[in-house]
């Protein structure tokens, strides 16, 4: 390549020689020859001379430079003929095709981008000496890999009507493992702590197997920005990496790394200053500095105190607050800290836009809101306000931007982006088990025709089950937030032709109620409802249980009952959070005079997620739920309809749904297994670690965990007291699915410490609920 820049350079110098050969005169035409692609007006506009002018040597040879200057042409001959000016060019080849070989870590997509961005794409024409720049720079790309055997050869070949074809030939090589990583320089913390900080490991097995020991410059630059901030944390103020140096075995194939540090040494804190115009009183700002006078200096602490200032400031409207913490050192290895506070200007917000919600009508997004139109905008109520959208779970993502209204300094708006995502699910079934046909239809919507309220209604036919409900919940019944639901439901369950001869009877059940809820801040809520069910037993050959009840209470039986929850939610998202915790308290009681008979419900359960990673991809989560029920007044016990059952998904996967806990006892003479009879106590609790779904690349519609379940239910009505070494335990995968019909989850499970009657079940799924 350089030989091709050095006949330009010739063809340029005789290109001038030519000229200079001829005398003055007056140019009556000029006559060009050698053109094929390029027009003769692109000439005459690069090169200035007016035919009917004189024209001395000099001017022609400033005439032709600028011509050659174009890159247009490889060669350029001037000479006269009589009062002729002829101009002879050899025009530069132009590229007809790019044809790349050998690549697999660099898409070719990218390279003939690269290509194109320094003028070499098919149709322009060829300047040989970027492509040798270009082959440089491909080749700095690979050793930036860690790829030192790698290997770009560019070939030109010709083609007709001067066009030509660039072929380049690559070959990657192996990355280059690291042999060793060395430290100098550092005393305070040895080469093991700092290389355990390092992304880059030395080559081993597990490093082999997860590409650590690869060298990458990328990776050593992350690597060098933390062991800075290690130090920078730790108060080695004056901590610098002098220099790396990475070299190559002579074969290539193992890179050495030595990394030069100067730790300095280690500074406190001597006192804390606040300058500026702080706005807010100093005494209050002082509490939120998290580093105090003798502590050990961390910038880490003083980046975080810095933020939480300027989080401060945009509270009362200083949306645009600049805090920055300078720290002085002294000689006695102190350092005296400034936080220079800039709140600028107060900012109001001029309007609040939504975007993206293209069902969701903006009035259903307005109700979240916290920070008003024309008031101070206020940094805590923006974010909380998308939180709040966040958790409606009517959304995938929620972003939200704060610009300032062009030519004001003291007006924002403030626009949430949403991507909206199935919010309702669909389901219908058909299908034939021990107990006959099964025919099932329902559908659930937490955002009915995009005005936030929720339907559901649902039917369900079997030879053991008929049933229908109906559900409606307005969350915003009033402009404060008080919600307004009812419900209506009608259920037979009809036990009398099972084969088992076990658990016999027929419960029909009839009723609805209403329930309102309050807001008590932004994150908890108290519910409040009454009800109405009408239950009718008929049995034919009862278990014990079962016998003795209706012996004592009759067949039928009216239940009015009111009901009171407290929930708190600090979750981040309705669907697949990944941090916050939420808990909930219920109480259900029977009244008294207006009932058959009485009896009451509690339970309490909570979800806790702790994100492990800062992308949230990992994720641990823990849930437990406790439920108890137990008769008053005239009554002991809970009814037996009335029982909770465990098993399943949303209980203790790994076992059937509802086959846990106490059996029922069979009449006398009764040949066959007891049935699960439930209890009046059930206690339940998971540990999951979430992981990223790594087969999909968008995960955001897909959460796959590892999870151990454990839990029981018990009869404490039966003198039964319940023992830890009764519960059930099992481990598994589970993966969820936001479909279009609503989500979808599945688990695998190993039933861990299962006894004799209890029914395992490795495989399970459920539509219309996540895990």
């Amino acid at each position: 390549m350089r030989f091709f820049r050095f006949l330009s350079f010739c063809a340029l110098v005789l290109a001038a020689t030519s000229v200079a050969a001829i005398e003055t005169f007056v140019v009556k035409d000029v006559r060009v020859e050698g053109l094929q692609r390029v027009s003769a007006g692109s000439v005459f506009s690069a090169f200035p001379l007016q035919v009917g002018r004189e024209f001395t040597p000099e001017q022609l040879a400033d005439a032709t430079r600028s011509l050659f200057a174009t890159g247009l042409f490889t060669d350029i001959k001037v000479f006269r003929d009589t009062d002729v000016l002829v101009l002879k060019v050899e025009e530069r080849p132009s590229i007809s095709k790019i044809e790349i070989e050998g690549n697999q870590n660099l898409p070719s997509e990218d390279l003939l981008e690269g290509l194109k961005s320094n003028g070499l794409a098919e149709g322009e024409v060829l300047q040989r000496s970027t492509l040798e720049r270009i082959e440089l720079e491909i080749l700095q790309s690979y050793i930036a890999q860690g790829r030192y055997n790698a290997s770009v050869d560019a070939g030109i070949t010709d083609q007709e009507r001067n066009r030509v074809r660039i072929d380049i030939k690559i070959k990657e090589g192996p990355v280059s493992s690291i042999a060793h990583i060395n430290f100098v320089g550092n005393k305070t913390y040895d080469d093991d702590t700092l290389r355990a900080l390092m992304e880059l490991e030395t080559t081993g097995f597990w490093a082999s197997i997860f590409g650590s020991d690869k060298y990458s410059k990328q990776k050593l630059n992350g690597d060098i920005e933390k062991i800075t901030s290690y130090y920078l944390d730790r108060g080695f103020i004056k901590f610098s990496i002098e220099s790396t140096q990475v070299s190559v075995s002579r074969d290539r194939e193992n890179v050495y790394i030595t990394v030069n540090v100067d730790e300095g040494e280690r500074f406190t804190i001597k006192d804390i200053a606040l300058r500026g115009d702080l706005k807010i009183d100093e005494e209050e700002l002082r509490k939120l500095i998290v580093i105090k006078e003798g502590d050990v200096f961390s910038r880490q602490l003083l980046t975080y105190t810095s933020d939480i200032i300027a989080k401060r400031l945009g509270n009362d409207g200083y949306t645009f607050a600049d805090v920055n913490a300078i720290p002085e050192p002294h000689d006695d290895n102190t350092a005296s800290v400034t936080f220079f506070v800039e709140p600028g200007r107060r900012t109001y917000v001029r309007r609040i836009n939504f975007r993206g919600n293209i069902t969701t009508s903006d009035e259903v997004l307005r109700q979240e809101m916290m920070q008003m139109e024309a008031a101070a905008a206020s940094t805590d109520l923006i974010e909380s306000s998308k939180s709040r959208l966040e958790r409606l779970g009517f959304f995938k993502t929620v972003s939200v931007e704060t610009p300032l209204v062009p030519g004001t300094d003291d007006q924002i708006d403030v626009n949430y982006s949403v991507e909206e995502q199935s919010t309702g699910s669909l389901s219908a079934s058909l299908g034939y088990s021990t107990s006959g046909l099964v025919l099932g239809a329902s559908v659930s919507e937490n955002n009915f025709l995009g005005t936030g309220r929720q339907v559901s209604f649902g039917v369900n036919r079997s030879d053991t089950v008929r049933s229908a409900n109906f559900n409606y919940t307005n969350p915003y019944y009033t402009v404060d937030g008080v919600s307004r639901g009812f419900n209506l439901f009608y259920r037979e369950t009809d036990l009398s032709g099972s084969n088992t001869e076990l658990t016999s009877y027929i419960e029909d059940s009839v009723g609805g109620g209403v329930n309102f809820g309050y807001p008590i801040d932004r994150y908890s809520r108290l519910n409040f409802g009454v009800g109405y069910t009408h239950t009718r037993i008929q049995v034919d050959r009862p278990v014990i249980e079962i016998a003795s009840f209706l012996e004592e209470f009759g067949d039928s039986y009216d239940f009015f009952d009111v009901t009171a929850q407290w929930r708190r939610s600090t979750l981040n998202r309705g669907l697949f959070p990944t941090s916050g915790t939420s808990q909930r308290v219920s109480l259900r009681v029977i009244l008294p005079e207006v009932s058959d008979f009485t009896f009451y419900k509690t339970g309490y359960g909570t979800n806790a997620y702790f994100p492990l990673s800062d992308d949230h991809e990992w994720v641990f989560r823990t849930r437990g739920d406790v439920r108890y029920g137990a008769g008053f007044g005239d009554v002991d016990d809970l009814p037996f309809f009335e029982h909770y059952y465990g098993g399943g998904i949303g209980s203790v996967r790994g076992y059937r749904p509802n086959s846990l806990g106490a059996k029922s006892t069979p009449p006398e003479g009764a040949i066959g297994r007891a049935d699960p009879f439930g209890g009046n106590l059930q206690i339940e609790g998971s540990l999951e670690l979430i992981v990223p779904f790594i087969f999909l690349e968008d995960r955001s519609q897909v959460r796959s965990a590892i999870f151990l379940d454990g839990g029981n239910v018990f009869d404490t009505d039966r003198s039964f007291d319940p023992e830890f070494d009764e519960l059930r335990f099992a481990a598994g995968l589970s993966l969820s699915w936001i479909t279009p019909i609503g989500p979808l989850s599945f688990s695998v499970a190993r039933a861990i410490n299962d006894q004799d009657g209890d029914r395992p079940q490795f495989f399970q799924f459920l539509l219309g609920q996540t895990l």
